[in-house]
């Protein structure tokens, strides 16, 4: 039957026999099939050659995301149990049970429901990745762990929780919270997650995720809040945190991999009304992001160009949590990163590594402060510097001294536009004369999701055309994928010096700035609208205008 099955694909043209010849022998090796094999290695279209073999077998080929799935049929079979066959079952009526396969060669899981649960069974082929994606959103993210490990507790105390496994990609075997912490991460990063939270409350526990800066409930086994401490800990010592500290807030980092890339985790524990909280921030350990990629419009491209051109003063990027101030200033350090720079960034934390920059990261505890770091870090002889934030007086003091003597400097601080910037350090205590010599711009930003490429479509209100984003499996239905920036730069020139020293206040500062020519970034988001980038409900929800 396999010689057969083989010969089918060649003679149809599915697969070349050199990559049939290729896969059989890697099949041998793992010991899987070989359809299988030819999917994995990427040998086969799989969605053509599972609609081939459902008409040589007279079953139907289905796509899983537009099918309606029965809840009886979710119920009528273990997570468990889906999970080691890798099935969906689909429907369930009259005794009868329809479950979706990706092998049709494989009758083990007809056999085992035929003869355990005692139901006639009928298949339908539909591919693996949507069976993989069915499974996850009709039992949840790791449900198959949780059941083995409850099925355990009887006969353990405790689930394993001190097996070491920062690799996330490995198909660990073992019924334990490690397992099912790796699958919770893995998952999340796969979805593009910059964010996990972990939150506990009277009636249960929740997962969400934040993707494209918006929080998303993510569907969990209903028996997670029994695992709940027990997942705690486990996150804990991946962090080398105090496990049994459960009154006081901790702070920790580690390291994980996912094939090839790895992802830095900094990791929050505080404690709630009924447990502790976790938040887990995903990182990249390298970051790659041109100033091109964060979306600025032409003018603002050119004019923050010409200003990580300039030899000294300050550029301040100013915007809440979250606005992407980090990643601009690191985009902006990449552009200036060559071998006759020496550049030296002070961080809370080092969010990203980046090769060829000096790289420190405060530590208030022992009294290494951005202030005294900088400090320290004039000794080193830099050309170019990145104070990651302005948090008081004394840094705004040392940072201001550092440019007025050379050096230029990129620096961040909170405030919602970048004319309240100016106002913002004068209100630190700085000399007004001081702030205009020293800064060379403040620019202000905030981030909006993109609409998704994939399911984007026009349509008309009040006579114009806009664009929205219909939802598809890319974009996880949402209608956007990604973000991008709506920024505003503020150049101090000669007439915005003159109310920096007359300390006038930032509407009127702002107000000089746009008649010059500043585009706001409610402007910018404007503009980004009409471009078909993002939608206009995107752009009011971020900014304050």
């Amino acid at each position: 039957m396999q010689r057969g099955f083989e010969t089918l694909l060649v003679e149809n043209g599915l697969v070349t026999p050199d990559n049939l010849q290729r896969a059989a022998e890697i099949a041998g090796r793992r010991r899987e099939h070989v359809l299988r094999t030819l999917v994995l290695e990427g040998y086969v279209d799989e969605t053509a050659v599972l609609q081939f073999l459902a008409r040589r077998q007279n079953i139907r080929f289905v796509s899983l995301r537009d099918f309606s799935i029965s809840e009886t049929a979710v119920k009528s079979l273990s997570a468990r149990f889906v999970a080691h066959y890798a099935v969906m079952p689909v429907s369930l009526e009259n005794r009868i049970l329809t479950i979706a396969v990706s092998n049709p060669f494989d009758m083990s899981a007809v056999e085992d429901i035929q003869s355990n649960l005692g139901m006639r069974v009928e298949r339908v082929c539909a591919r693996g990745d949507e069976i993989s994606e069915a499974i996850r959103k009709y039992y949840g993210v790791g449900s198959e762990t949780v059941e083995r490990i409850l099925d355990e507790l009887p006969e353990a105390s405790e689930p394993v929780l001190f097996r070491e496994s920062h690799d996330l990609g490995r198909a660990a075997e073992d019924a334990s919270v490690v397992r099912l912490v790796n699958q919770i991460l893995e998952r999340a990063i796969a979805d593009r997650a910059t964010d996990v939270h972990f939150e506990v409350y009277e009636d249960g526990a929740i997962v969400r995720r934040r993707i494209d800066g918006i929080l998303h409930d993510t569907r969990m086994s209903d028996n997670i809040s029994v695992l709940y401490p027990a997942i705690v800990s486990r996150i804990k010592l991946m962090a080398d945190l105090n496990i049994v500290e459960r009154r006081l807030p901790q702070d920790g980092r580690t390291r994980v991999r996912i094939g090839d890339n790895s992802y830095d985790l900094r990791i929050s524990v505080v404690p709630a009304l009924h447990g502790e909280n976790v938040v887990v921030r995903i990182l990249p350990t390298t970051m790659m992001l041109s100033l091109e990629d964060l979306g600025l419009s032409e003018r603002n491209l050119e004019q923050m160009q010409t200003l990580i051109a300039m030899p000294h003063g300050i550029i301040v990027v100013t915007g809440p949590t979250g606005s992407g101030k980090s990643t601009t200033l690191y985009a902006c350090l990449s552009r200036m990163n060559t071998r006759e720079r020496k550049i030296v960034t002070i961080e809370d934390p080092v969010e990203y590594e980046i090769r060829g920059l000096t790289q420190t990261q405060i530590q208030p505890g022992i009294g290494l402060t951005f202030a005294r770091t900088l400090r320290s870090m004039l000794r080193h002889d830099p050309d170019v510097m990145m104070v990651g934030e302005i948090r008081d007086r004394e840094t705004a003091e040392v940072t201001i001294q550092t440019a007025l003597t050379g050096h230029l400097v990129f620096s961040t601080l909170h405030t919602n536009d970048a004319a309240a910037a100016a106002v913002r350090l004068v209100d630190m205590g700085i000399d007004s004369y001081l702030v205009a010599s020293s800064v060379r711009a403040f620019t202000a930003q905030r981030l909006v999701r993109v609409i998704c490429p994939e399911c984007r479509e026009n349509f008309q209100r009040d006579g114009k055309i806009f664009f929205r984003g219909r939802g598809c499996r890319k974009c996880g239905n949402t209608g956007f994928f990604g973000r991008v920036a709506l920024c505003e730069i503020l150049v101090v020139d000669e007439a915005i010096r003159k109310l920096i020293m007359g300390r006038a206040a930032a509407s009127e500062i702002r107000n000089k700035a746009v008649d010059a020519g500043m585009i706001t970034m409610l402007q910018d988001g404007w503009e980004k609208t009409s471009a078909g980038i993002t939608t206009s409900e995107e752009v009011l929800r971020v900014t304050s205008e």
